[in-house]
Parts: C-alpha cells; structure tokens; sequence
C-alpha cells in the first residue's frame, strides 16, 4: 500500500497547471469543505501519464485546471452521502478511482488562464455533463474533444458521465489508499 508520500504532489510550479481543489471550498456541489487543504496528489503511475497529457495540452495551445485527483475514503463518504448516484459519484463500499490516486478532475484553459467552454460546470450531475451530450453547441463539443484527445492520448480513459472525469485504465488493479482527507 502507498503511503501520503509515495503520492506525487502536483504543484502549478513543478506541473505547468492550474490547481483548483474544489472541494477545498464550500462553492462545490455539497456546499461544503470537504477537504482541510487545497493540496494535489496523484499516484506515481498516474502522474507520469498526466505529463504526457500536459505537454499534449500545450502543443494544443492549451493547460490543464485541476479540480480533484487523490480522495481520501473519508472525502468520498462525504460525497456520497450528499448525492448517493453511482452514475456520478461512486459508492464508497466499492471505492473510487480518486481514493486510488489514479483519477482527475480537469477542464483546459487557454495559456492566458481562461477555462474552455465545456458546456456546464464541473460536477453538474446532468445528461448535460455526459461526454457525448449531443445538444451541445459544436464549439462545446470541439472542447470536449480536445480534452478528450490529450487525456487519451496520453493513455487516460474518459468517463461516459462526467466530460471533466479521466482515469487509468483498468482503475482497479490499483489498491483503495487508506490515507486521511
């Protein structure tokens, strides 16, 4: 099992990123802190392909903004106990690809730090938010896509739910960290 610190700290100055730890903050969907600090953690697999997708962003013209990565099994209880959907928020008895490390939250910005028109919010748990919603508008749709190609393409997969939601393929073989918020 890792430990806190054989977890990678993204960082803006060491990742080239936007940190935005929206659960850090009460202006989330739970109206609540959920999280006492506004640190960044990914598993050390994870972050190595999270690389790959931040240069793939910058050779777009873009950066990446990052709303969660790491969830402590505490944080996600929290979550599920406000919106109890699996559609979009997973089952803490099952375990979420957060609380392994190996998931993030994320929209592109353009390089002066505007985010991309992705359609809705972040966290909006509506057909909306579904990658492929298709009454979109097309410059909407073309964001989507561009996050979409530098995730994939740096090895992430995309979940069908939530447009700002990659992980690792094959989330599970990696363990549940028992680590505190």
């Amino acid at each position: 099992m890792l430990s806190r610190d054989a977890l990678v700290e993204l960082t803006e100055e060491t990742h080239g990123i936007q940190i935005d730890m929206i659960y850090a903050r009460a202006d989330n969907f739970t109206g609540k802190v959920i999280y006492p600090h506004a640190k960044c953690y990914l598993h050390p697999d994870a972050e190595v392909l999270f690389k790959h997708a931040i240069s793939a962003a910058k050779n777009f013209g873009f950066r990446i903004k990052v709303f969660d990565a790491f969830r402590s099994q505490q944080a996600q209880q929290a979550l599920w106990d406000c919106v109890p959907d699996p559609r979009y928020v997973a089952d803490p008895k099952i375990g979420s690809n957060h609380t392994r490390g190996v998931a993030l939250d994320i929209t592109l910005q353009s390089l002066d730090g505007q985010d991309l028109d992705m359609g809705t919010a972040v966290d909006t748990m509506t057909k909306a938010s579904h990658h492929f919603y298709p009454d979109l508008a097309a410059p909407v749709l073309i964001n989507r896509m561009y996050l979409m190609t530098v995730m994939q393409e740096a090895g992430f997969i995309h979940h069908p739910n939530e447009w700002w939601h990659y992980q690792l393929p094959n989330a599970s073989r990696f363990a549940l960290l028992e680590l505190p918020v």
